[in-house]
């Protein structure tokens, strides 16, 4: 595996470079290397922050008409998993383009308040250890492919960047306000 390099502005659409430029700030001050460094941490800081949550916890939503912990937890798994499989197509040179994904149809029928934060919580790591092999497995020739999701172009390279950026959001999302 190669070094993945932050994504020029025309490799994805232009919603996602908030999540870009998430994954971006987190690294140097973190002394990490590169996106790969980040994905790689990233369980173990999703691991020390919610070693001590409480289960009761994972029903609550930090505002009205927000979702629950156990919601938004599973809704990053569930993106990790759409982004991870539009990665895998791309970076095999599929041209098929890829259909987005409403993320607010998914809530509710991921029946995320009938399961333990354990559960939910072992789901996303277990997500995040096969994104890694997948990411592991990438050449500079992979990344660099191209393809359409959503109606967009996008680089097998942005999804990487866009993976790490997505579970960034969300960790300052659940840290400060889910449990704050």
């Amino acid at each position: 595996m190669t070094h993945i390099a932050r994504p020029a502005a025309n490799e994805h659409a232009p919603y996602y470079a908030g999540y870009i430029d998430a994954a971006e700030a987190t690294l140097a001050p973190r002394g990490l290397a590169d996106v790969l460094a980040l994905l790689e941490a990233q369980t173990a800081d999703w691991q020390a922050l919610m070693a001590t949550v409480p289960e009761a916890k994972a029903s609550v939503a930090y505002a009205p008409g927000k979702w629950t912990l156990a919601e938004s937890l599973v809704h990053v798994s569930d993106t990790e998993r759409v982004f991870a499989y539009r990665l895998l197509r791309i970076a095999r040179g599929d041209r098929t383009p890829l259909p987005g994904f409403e993320q607010d149809d998914w809530v509710p029928t991921s029946r995320a308040g009938n399961r333990s934060l354990a559960d939910i919580l072992a789901e996303m790591y277990a997500v995040r250890a096969a994104t890694l092999a997948l990411v592991r497995s990438l050449d500079d020739e992979a990344v660099a492919q191209t393809g359409v999701a959503s109606g967009k172009a996008v680089t097998a390279r942005a999804l990487v960047w866009m993976i790490a950026g997505h579970m960034q959001h969300h960790f300052g999302l659940t840290r400060e306000r889910y449990l704050a």
